[in-house]
């Protein structure tokens, strides 16, 4: 049947509705409503069709067909399968979609049961949705198979439909094929990564294993070298010095060759234990400008009048913006030391003419350098640059290792710049390098800055020699045989009793036993068992009256802990070196003997 047709607003109404706003309002509204009524009505099944008549008076048919249409058109065309199961689990509807996924015919879809679709072991989970759905929207993961017998990944939502009195399910099937076979390829990609990772440190340790072996090998080398060399002097001067008849000018230059020779061996030590941050410092509180201003006025000595020498040294900056001195806490004596190994191969780089600029200022930050990242702090910055050759880039990350060096044979032991190196990095700082090819070099050497006041620096008033067989008793704590027992031959040469204890117990059991023997106590450092510094804080802590003084030739309690309070004779020294430090700390601790 067909209802008679809908007639269109009265002409009058819509005039007076033009004129009221508010009327024309309510019949919208009251047009709206009839239209939603008559949906409602054509899907309920009331009406075949609702004709009406358009805005320019066609005639308009609504039926079922039409008035769904739309939606039909967008189920079809969705990504997604969607479907409606009967209570069965019978699938009533299946889009175009849900077809391609199950690899079957559309038309041959409906009437199928949704089970008949899922893979081995999968009914359970689907018969568990369809339980879950009717009570409430149900999800899960579950595995169909196609057509094909193949095996196909998808994610299934469910849900209740009331639908004519019978409870019906509507689905939605998400294919995950494509998105499985990314999550394996990516997984595969992160594998070969790994990998590839894996073997990249393999290949970079065995390559920092290598450049480590030929550094150790290097400086083996070069410290055999070295060493022959100095041996060689002192065999040859002692072999002559047991010809019978030597004349005393012969005999006098022999011993200096010696002790020249030992003290140029002393030094190459000194060079490397400063590399290998193993030195032992003496840290104060200095005003780096200044140490710079000082070392500036014998640049020209070393450098040569064709090189011209600038020299600037700026203020350092507090957070206020106020200027102050730039301190540094270090060892005075290895910062001079550092400045003029730097200055010394700037002047080499220059061939002896050039410009060589110093400049001290302060620095915020530590850049990136070799494997570290960059430090943020407050640093003062001394740089040294030159108008010279500059250096290879495959030797930047060489030039500090020690006995590496571009010059000549003869011209340089490649020392200089490894203690540069571990003078900064024992200091807290570090050392950077700035170079081009051609055209020059800078270095710039960063240390800490002090918030302390300067170190007070005191006058060194050295004691008066000791009168022959002035009794003075020293305990000598040396467990090296050959080097205790000429310790102990040179102070009895020099009017000193000793007594000679091999370690640290002994050296304790022999002031417990008489402790009013001794006025001083000279220590080793490295010593098995207790070592010379925990001994000196055990004296200290029971006999403060008694002064010590230690020696070593290296030491990493020594390197570690700068400020051990214990006066310090490095290793190799002279009998009068010995004497001298033994004078003063017993004059510092205030101890007399008539």
């Amino acid at each position: 049947m067909s209802p008679d047709p809908v007639p269109g607003a009265d002409p009058q109404s819509g005039t007076a509705a033009a004129s009221d706003p508010q009327a024309r309002i309510r019949e919208l509204e009251a047009r709206l409503e009839e239209a939603e009524d008559t949906l409602a009505a054509i899907r309920r099944g009331d009406f075949d069709a609702v004709v009406v008549e358009g805005a320019a008076g066609e005639r308009l048919v609504y039926t079922l067909e039409n008035a769904d249409r739309p939606y039909r058109v967008l189920i079809e065309q969705i990504q997604e399968g969607a479907f409606t199961l009967g209570p069965d689990g019978t699938v009533l509807y299946g889009n175009r979609r849900l077809a391609e996924m199950l690899d079957i015919p559309q038309e041959r879809l409906t009437g199928q049961p949704l089970a008949r679709f899922v893979a081995e072991g999968e009914a359970e989970t689907l018969a568990r949705l369809q339980q879950d759905a009717a009570q409430a929207p149900a999800r899960g993961e579950l595995c169909l198979r196609d057509g094909a017998g193949g095996e196909r990944p998808g994610y299934l939502s469910l849900s209740r439909l009331e639908s004519g009195g019978s409870a019906l399910l509507c689905g939605v099937l998400t294919d995950l094929t494509a998105e499985r076979v990314r999550l394996r390829e990516l997984a595969e990609a992160n594998a070969r990564l790994r990998a590839e990772v894996t073997e990249r440190e393999r290949i970079e340790e065995a390559l920092r294993q290598s450049q480590k072996m030929e550094a150790v090998g290097q400086l083996t080398g070069g410290v055999a070298h070295d060493f022959n060399n100095l041996l060689t002097v002192i065999k040859s001067s002692t072999d002559l010095l047991k010809r019978p008849d030597l004349p005393e000018e012969r005999r006098r230059r022999y011993v200096e060759a010696i002790s020249d020779t030992v003290a140029r061996a002393a030094k190459l030590t000194g060079q490397l234990l400063a590399f290998a941050r193993r030195q032992a410092l003496k840290p104060e509180v200095f005003d780096a400008g200044r140490g710079v201003a000082a070392v500036a006025d014998m640049v020209g000595t070393l450098t040569g009048a064709r090189i011209q020498v600038k020299t600037r040294i700026d203020p350092c900056f507090d957070a206020a913006g106020e200027p102050y001195a730039c301190l540094v806490e270090a060892d005075p004596s290895q910062f001079d030391t550092a400045l003029v190994n730097m200055v010394v191969n700037a002047r080499d780089a220059m061939d002896g003419e050039g410009t060589l600029s110093i400049r001290v200022g302060h620095a915020t930050r530590i850049p990136a350098l070799r494997t570290h990242p960059e430090v943020v702090g407050d640093f003062v910055a001394v740089s040294i640059g030159d108008t010279g050759s500059g250096i290879a880039p495959g030797d930047l990350n060489r030039i500090f290792e020690p006995f590496f060096t571009t010059k000549g044979v003869g011209q340089g032991t490649g020392l200089g710049l490894s203690q540069v190196f571990g003078f900064a990095k024992q200091s807290g700082g570090d050392i950077a390098v700035e170079s081009v090819l051609g055209e020059g070099t800078t270095f710039t050497l960063f240390l800490p800055r002090a918030r302390l006041a300067p170190t007070p620096t005191e006058a060194v008033e050295e004691p008066e020699p000791l009168a022959p067989g002035h009794g003075t008793c020293v305990l000598v704590v040396e467990d090296n045989r050959e080097v205790g027992a000429f310790a102990t031959q040179a102070l009895a040469e020099l009017g000193y009793g000793t007594v000679w204890a091999m370690d640290a117990d002994q050296a304790l059991a022999e002031l417990e036993r008489t402790p009013e023997r001794f006025d001083v106590v000279f220590t080793d450092v490295v010593m098995p068992g207790m070592n010379g510094v925990d001994l000196a804080r055990v004296i200290q802590k029971r006999r403060p009256d008694i002064p010590v003084v230690l020696s070593s030739g290296y030491s990493h309690v020594l390197a570690e802990d700068q400020h051990h309070g214990f006066p310090l004779l490095h290793k190799p020294y002279s009998v009068e070196d010995l004497s001298r430090i033994l004078r003063r700390a017993r004059q510092r601790k205030g101890v007399r003997r008539g």
